[in-house]
Protein backbone atom coordinates (compact mmCIF):
# COMPACT_ATOMS: atom_id res chain seq x y z
CA UNK A 1 0.00 0.00 0.00
CA UNK A 2 0.40 3.63 -0.57
CA UNK A 3 0.21 6.41 1.93
CA UNK A 4 -2.75 9.00 1.60
CA UNK A 5 -1.45 12.04 0.04
CA UNK A 6 0.25 14.38 1.98
CA UNK A 7 2.07 18.19 1.73
CA UNK A 8 5.83 17.74 2.16
CA UNK A 9 7.95 20.67 4.23
CA UNK A 10 11.43 20.21 4.97
CA UNK A 11 12.38 23.00 7.72
CA UNK A 12 16.28 24.18 8.04
CA UNK A 13 15.81 24.92 11.95
CA UNK A 14 14.07 23.43 14.83
CA UNK A 15 12.09 26.99 15.02
CA UNK A 16 11.17 26.79 10.99
CA UNK A 17 9.75 23.03 12.21
CA UNK A 18 7.86 24.18 15.20
CA UNK A 19 6.23 26.99 13.28
CA UNK A 20 5.33 24.20 10.45
CA UNK A 21 3.81 22.09 13.32
CA UNK A 22 1.68 24.49 14.59
CA UNK A 23 0.50 25.98 11.85
CA UNK A 24 -0.58 22.29 11.09
CA UNK A 25 -3.58 22.78 12.80
CA UNK A 26 -3.02 19.30 14.87
CA UNK A 27 -3.33 17.23 11.42
CA UNK A 28 0.89 17.43 10.57
CA UNK A 29 2.67 14.33 11.53
CA UNK A 30 6.71 14.73 11.79
CA UNK A 31 9.31 13.00 9.78
CA UNK A 32 12.51 11.60 11.85
CA UNK A 33 13.87 8.07 10.52
CA UNK A 34 10.52 7.07 9.71
CA UNK A 35 11.36 3.15 11.10
CA UNK A 36 7.75 3.53 12.20
CA UNK A 37 5.87 6.40 11.16
CA UNK A 38 6.71 5.33 6.92
CA UNK A 39 5.17 1.91 7.67
CA UNK A 40 2.01 3.45 9.91
CA UNK A 41 1.63 5.48 6.94
CA UNK A 42 1.55 3.07 4.23
CA UNK A 43 -0.84 1.04 5.93
CA UNK A 44 -3.01 4.27 6.05
CA UNK A 45 -3.50 3.82 9.74
CA UNK A 46 -2.50 7.43 9.95
CA UNK A 47 -3.86 9.95 7.03
CA UNK A 48 -1.39 13.20 8.20
CA UNK A 49 -2.59 16.42 5.48
CA UNK A 50 1.55 17.46 6.34
CA UNK A 51 4.43 15.76 6.94
CA UNK A 52 7.91 17.69 8.55
CA UNK A 53 10.90 16.32 7.31
CA UNK A 54 13.58 16.69 10.28
CA UNK A 55 16.78 15.30 8.76
CA UNK A 56 18.05 18.69 8.26
CA UNK A 57 18.11 19.92 11.84
CA UNK A 58 21.26 18.90 12.81
CA UNK A 59 21.09 21.53 15.36
CA UNK A 60 19.35 18.93 17.47
CA UNK A 61 21.48 15.53 16.52
CA UNK A 62 24.95 14.71 18.22
CA UNK A 63 26.06 13.07 21.17
CA UNK A 64 28.05 15.03 23.91
CA UNK A 65 29.33 14.76 27.90
CA UNK A 66 28.01 18.25 29.75
CA UNK A 67 28.14 18.89 33.64
CA UNK A 68 27.80 15.49 34.40
CA UNK A 69 25.54 14.64 31.82
CA UNK A 70 25.13 12.50 28.94
CA UNK A 71 22.82 15.29 26.00
CA UNK A 72 22.12 13.30 23.17
CA UNK A 73 20.13 14.96 20.19
CA UNK A 74 16.50 14.19 19.37
CA UNK A 75 17.75 13.18 15.92
CA UNK A 76 20.36 11.01 17.00
CA UNK A 77 21.13 7.56 15.29
CA UNK A 78 20.39 4.60 17.42
CA UNK A 79 23.88 3.58 16.02
CA UNK A 80 26.07 6.68 17.13
CA UNK A 81 24.67 6.64 20.51
CA UNK A 82 25.61 2.35 20.03
CA UNK A 83 29.35 3.41 18.88
CA UNK A 84 29.61 6.94 20.80
CA UNK A 85 33.12 6.94 23.02
CA UNK A 86 30.96 9.56 24.90
CA UNK A 87 27.90 7.21 25.50
CA UNK A 88 30.40 4.39 26.39
CA UNK A 89 32.11 6.15 29.09
CA UNK A 90 29.50 8.26 30.82
CA UNK A 91 26.19 5.16 29.96
CA UNK A 92 27.58 2.27 28.95
CA UNK A 93 24.74 0.94 29.73
CA UNK A 94 22.78 2.86 27.00
CA UNK A 95 25.37 1.92 24.01
CA UNK A 96 24.43 -1.92 25.63
CA UNK A 97 20.79 -1.41 25.02
CA UNK A 98 21.35 0.65 21.85
CA UNK A 99 22.64 -2.49 20.00
CA UNK A 100 19.46 -4.85 20.40
CA UNK A 101 17.65 -1.77 18.50
CA UNK A 102 16.24 -3.76 15.40
CA UNK A 103 19.02 -4.65 12.50
CA UNK A 104 21.46 -2.68 11.44
CA UNK A 105 19.93 -0.70 8.77
CA UNK A 106 17.02 0.49 11.09
CA UNK A 107 19.89 1.45 13.83
CA UNK A 108 21.35 3.36 11.01
CA UNK A 109 18.00 5.54 10.49
CA UNK A 110 15.87 5.53 13.32
CA UNK A 111 16.45 8.31 15.76
CA UNK A 112 16.65 8.71 19.39
CA UNK A 113 13.94 11.35 19.79
CA UNK A 114 11.66 9.51 17.58
CA UNK A 115 11.53 5.83 19.21
CA UNK A 116 11.01 8.17 22.57
CA UNK A 117 8.17 9.90 21.62
CA UNK A 118 6.84 6.72 19.63
CA UNK A 119 6.70 4.77 23.03
CA UNK A 120 6.49 1.04 21.74
CA UNK A 121 5.65 -0.82 24.76
CA UNK A 122 8.31 -3.48 23.81
CA UNK A 123 11.37 -0.96 23.05
CA UNK A 124 14.57 -0.51 24.82
CA UNK A 125 15.30 3.51 24.53
CA UNK A 126 12.05 4.23 26.61
CA UNK A 127 13.13 1.37 29.85
CA UNK A 128 16.52 3.52 29.07
CA UNK A 129 15.21 6.84 30.14
CA UNK A 130 12.69 5.21 32.85
CA UNK A 131 16.01 3.39 34.48
CA UNK A 132 18.52 6.10 34.07
CA UNK A 133 16.16 9.03 35.31
CA UNK A 134 16.40 10.85 31.76
CA UNK A 135 15.47 14.14 31.31
CA UNK A 136 13.61 15.50 27.65
CA UNK A 137 13.57 19.12 26.76
CA UNK A 138 10.71 19.87 24.54
CA UNK A 139 9.88 23.01 22.26
CA UNK A 140 7.28 24.57 20.97
CA UNK A 141 5.75 27.83 19.60
CA UNK A 142 5.03 28.68 23.17
CA UNK A 143 8.16 28.11 24.53
CA UNK A 144 10.65 24.75 25.99
CA UNK A 145 10.13 22.75 28.94
CA UNK A 146 11.79 19.74 30.20
CA UNK A 147 10.10 16.38 31.53
CA UNK A 148 11.33 13.52 33.03
CA UNK A 149 11.00 9.97 31.28
CA UNK A 150 9.15 9.25 34.07
CA UNK A 151 6.35 11.51 33.86
CA UNK A 152 6.70 11.49 29.68
CA UNK A 153 5.20 8.15 29.23
CA UNK A 154 1.81 7.69 29.38
CA UNK A 155 0.37 4.38 28.05
CA UNK A 156 0.99 2.39 24.96
CA UNK A 157 2.61 4.93 22.02
CA UNK A 158 1.38 7.54 25.00
CA UNK A 159 3.52 9.98 26.05
CA UNK A 160 3.38 13.71 27.12
CA UNK A 161 3.57 15.39 23.72
CA UNK A 162 0.54 17.84 22.58
CA UNK A 163 0.47 18.68 18.94
CA UNK A 164 2.73 21.82 18.36
CA UNK A 165 5.63 19.86 20.66
CA UNK A 166 8.66 18.92 19.54
CA UNK A 167 11.55 16.83 21.45
CA UNK A 168 15.04 17.82 20.67
CA UNK A 169 17.09 16.75 23.35
CA UNK A 170 17.50 14.12 26.01
CA UNK A 171 19.84 14.96 28.96
CA UNK A 172 20.64 11.28 30.94
CA UNK A 173 22.67 11.89 34.18
CA UNK A 174 26.03 10.32 34.25
CA UNK A 175 26.58 7.15 35.78
CA UNK A 176 28.37 7.44 39.47
CA UNK A 177 31.78 5.64 38.92
CA UNK A 178 31.64 1.79 39.89
CA UNK A 179 28.48 1.76 39.32
CA UNK A 180 27.43 -1.91 38.59
CA UNK A 181 24.54 -2.75 35.13
CA UNK A 182 23.25 -5.43 33.82
CA UNK A 183 20.88 -5.68 31.08
CA UNK A 184 19.11 -8.64 29.88
CA UNK A 185 16.56 -9.11 26.67
CA UNK A 186 14.69 -12.17 24.80
CA UNK A 187 13.38 -11.81 21.40
CA UNK A 188 11.89 -14.21 18.97
CA UNK A 189 14.55 -13.43 16.16
CA UNK A 190 17.22 -11.33 16.48
CA UNK A 191 16.19 -7.13 15.46
CA UNK A 192 12.65 -8.28 16.66
CA UNK A 193 11.00 -6.59 19.47
CA UNK A 194 11.76 -7.96 22.74
CA UNK A 195 9.18 -10.28 24.55
CA UNK A 196 10.85 -9.00 27.73
CA UNK A 197 14.12 -7.28 28.99
CA UNK A 198 15.59 -6.32 32.15
CA UNK A 199 17.93 -3.35 33.11
CA UNK A 200 19.52 -3.11 36.24
CA UNK A 201 21.86 -0.42 37.93
CA UNK A 202 23.88 -1.06 41.52
CA UNK A 203 25.72 1.46 42.68
CA UNK A 204 28.00 0.34 46.71
CA UNK A 205 29.28 1.67 49.67
CA UNK A 206 31.31 -0.50 51.88
CA UNK A 207 29.87 -3.61 50.22
CA UNK A 208 26.47 -2.99 50.18
CA UNK A 209 24.04 -1.58 47.73
CA UNK A 210 23.25 2.22 48.30
CA UNK A 211 21.36 2.46 44.91
CA UNK A 212 19.24 0.29 42.97
CA UNK A 213 17.45 0.71 39.77
CA UNK A 214 15.19 -2.08 37.94
CA UNK A 215 13.58 -1.38 34.98
CA UNK A 216 11.71 -3.77 32.73
CA UNK A 217 9.87 -3.08 28.89
CA UNK A 218 7.96 -5.81 27.17
CA UNK A 219 5.41 -6.75 29.95
CA UNK A 220 3.30 -3.50 30.29
CA UNK A 221 2.05 -0.89 28.56
CA UNK A 222 4.78 1.38 29.09
CA UNK A 223 8.25 0.61 29.87
CA UNK A 224 8.21 0.60 34.16
CA UNK A 225 11.02 0.97 37.49
CA UNK A 226 9.76 -1.42 40.03
CA UNK A 227 10.37 0.18 42.91
CA UNK A 228 9.55 -2.62 45.66
CA UNK A 229 12.13 -4.44 44.19
CA UNK A 230 14.17 -1.39 44.37
CA UNK A 231 13.70 -0.70 47.50
CA UNK A 232 14.36 -4.33 49.10
CA UNK A 233 17.71 -3.68 47.64
CA UNK A 234 18.76 -1.03 49.92
CA UNK A 235 21.43 -1.77 52.05
CA UNK A 236 21.33 -5.35 50.83
CA UNK A 237 24.37 -7.70 49.08
CA UNK A 238 22.97 -10.31 46.90
CA UNK A 239 23.56 -13.54 49.51
CA UNK A 240 20.70 -14.76 51.62
CA UNK A 241 18.20 -15.48 49.18
CA UNK A 242 18.01 -11.99 48.58
CA UNK A 243 18.42 -12.53 44.34
CA UNK A 244 15.17 -14.85 44.77
CA UNK A 245 13.07 -12.22 46.52
CA UNK A 246 13.79 -9.20 43.92
CA UNK A 247 13.43 -12.03 40.99
CA UNK A 248 9.73 -13.07 43.38
CA UNK A 249 9.02 -9.45 44.02
CA UNK A 250 9.38 -8.26 40.01
CA UNK A 251 6.89 -11.29 38.95
CA UNK A 252 4.55 -9.88 41.38
CA UNK A 253 4.73 -6.48 40.30
CA UNK A 254 4.40 -7.57 36.60
CA UNK A 255 1.03 -8.09 34.84
CA UNK A 256 1.79 -8.72 31.22
CA UNK A 257 -0.56 -8.68 28.31
CA UNK A 258 -1.18 -12.33 26.61
CA UNK A 259 -0.67 -11.89 22.89
CA UNK A 260 0.42 -13.90 19.27
CA UNK A 261 3.62 -13.70 20.74
CA UNK A 262 3.40 -15.26 23.90
CA UNK A 263 1.23 -15.33 27.42
CA UNK A 264 0.86 -13.55 29.90
CA UNK A 265 2.31 -16.83 32.05
CA UNK A 266 5.64 -17.33 29.58
CA UNK A 267 6.09 -13.49 29.90
CA UNK A 268 6.12 -13.06 33.39
CA UNK A 269 8.13 -16.00 33.97
CA UNK A 270 10.38 -14.09 31.68
CA UNK A 271 10.59 -11.55 33.55
CA UNK A 272 11.73 -13.02 36.59
CA UNK A 273 14.58 -15.05 34.94
CA UNK A 274 16.14 -12.25 33.30
CA UNK A 275 15.62 -9.55 36.52
CA UNK A 276 17.74 -12.55 38.04
CA UNK A 277 20.53 -12.64 35.43
CA UNK A 278 20.88 -8.77 35.28
CA UNK A 279 21.11 -8.20 38.93
CA UNK A 280 23.53 -11.10 38.87
CA UNK A 281 25.68 -8.79 36.24
CA UNK A 282 24.97 -5.80 37.86
CA UNK A 283 26.14 -6.92 41.40
CA UNK A 284 29.50 -8.74 39.16
CA UNK A 285 30.31 -5.30 37.57
CA UNK A 286 29.85 -3.57 40.80
CA UNK A 287 31.48 -5.22 43.21
CA UNK A 288 34.73 -5.73 40.27
CA UNK A 289 34.71 -1.74 40.16
CA UNK A 290 34.70 -1.52 44.35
Amino acid sequence: MKPAPFRYARPATAAEAVALLASGAGDAKLLAGGQSLVPILNLRLAEPKALIDLNRLTEISGVRLDAGSLRIGAMTRHREVESSPEAHSAEPLLARAAKEIGHLAIRNRGTIGGSLSHADPAAELPMMGMLLDAELKIVAAKGARTIAARDFFRDTLSVDLVEDEIVTEIAVPKLPAGTGWGFEEVSRRSGDFALAAVAVTLALADGAIVQARIATTGVAPTARRVPDAEAMLAGATLENGVGDAIIDAVRAATEPPTDLHASSDYRRHLVGVLAGRALAAAWRRATAAA
